[in-house]
């Protein structure tokens, strides 16, 4: 864990969020900036960058973090009627919290939503 990330602070519930899903590599919890109804975080527990820092040793956590979005989708609603998953991947990509998370994004048409 990184003490100065903020995701990180949050894992180790230094920090509250409000958790929809949690297991033994991944925490999701609702925005606090939300940009659609349903707007979740999808966090690895352990500290990865980006998606540009993965290494074949991830492999594992990047199939758990999609295995997640699913269970998200299911938990809040949004599987049946669509959803958008994005990763912001660093500066150039968006990504202002330097801690890898997948954005699942619905309960409304979400197409032009970034």
């Amino acid at each position: 864990m990184n003490n100065n990330c903020l995701f990180c602070r949050i894992i180790d519930k230094e920090l509250p969020s409000t958790i929809v899903h949690e297991d033994d590599l991944i925490l999701a919890i609702h925005d606090i900036h939300p940009k659609a109804p349903v707007h979740i975080l999808v966090l690895p527990k352990s500290h990865i960058n980006s998606l540009s820092d993965t290494t074949e040793r991830d492999d594992k956590v990047l199939g758990q973090l999609l295995s997640a979005v699913r269970i998200v989708a299911e938990k809040t609603g949004i599987a049946r009627s669509g959803y958008k998953v994005v990763i912001n991947n660093g500066a150039d990509g968006g990504q202002i919290v330097p801690h890898l998370h997948l954005h699942v994004l619905g309960g409304q048409n979400v197409a032009g939503v970034t």
